[in-house]
C-alpha cells in the first residue's frame, strides 16, 4: 500500500532555497548538510545539493494540489513578493481545475491546483 509520493527536487544554495519555501509557509524538519526535508500540511518535500545544475534549464517540476482557499494562497505568495510565472496566473483550466505556477531560486516549476 502506498501511503504517500514525495517529491526529491534540487538546490544549488540551501538557504535561498529554505528561504523561498518559508514565504510558502513550509517548515524545515531535518537538515543533513546537502540533504533537507520540508513541511507544510501534510505535504513534504526533500532537497539535495546539486551545485552544477543551471535554473535557467531545469526540466524539474512538481503539481500541488490543494484542497481550498487556492485564491487566498494566490494573494499570500504575492504578497511575499513571489513572482509568479509569466504564463502562471492563477486561472480557471479547461479540465476543471483553478491553478497558478511559480518557479523556485533553483528552476523548479511549482503548480499549485484546485479542482472546481
Amino acid at each position: 500500500m502506498i501511503t504517500a509520493i514525495i517529491p526529491k527536487l534540487p538546490f544549488i544554495d540551501k538557504q535561498k532555497t529554505l528561504g523561498f519555501y518559508e514565504k510558502l509557509g513550509f517548515v524545515l524538519n531535518a537538515d543533513y548538510n546537502d540533504y533537507c526535508i520540508v513541511s507544510k500540511d501534510k505535504f513534504e518535500i526533500h532537497f539535495f545539493v546539486y551545485k552544477e545544475l543551471n535554473p535557467l534549464k531545469s526540466d524539474f517540476m512538481i503539481y500541488i494540489r490543494m484542497e481550498n482557499d487556492i485564491a487566498d494562497f494566490y494573494k499570500k505568495v504575492q504578497e511575499n513578493n513571489i513572482q509568479i510565472h509569466p504564463n502562471g496566473k492563477l486561472e480557471k483550466k479547461p479540465w476543471d481545475q483553478i491553478e497558478f505556477s511559480i518557479i523556485d531560486p533553483n528552476g523548479t516549476l511549482l503548480t499549485f491546483g484546485q479542482s472546481i
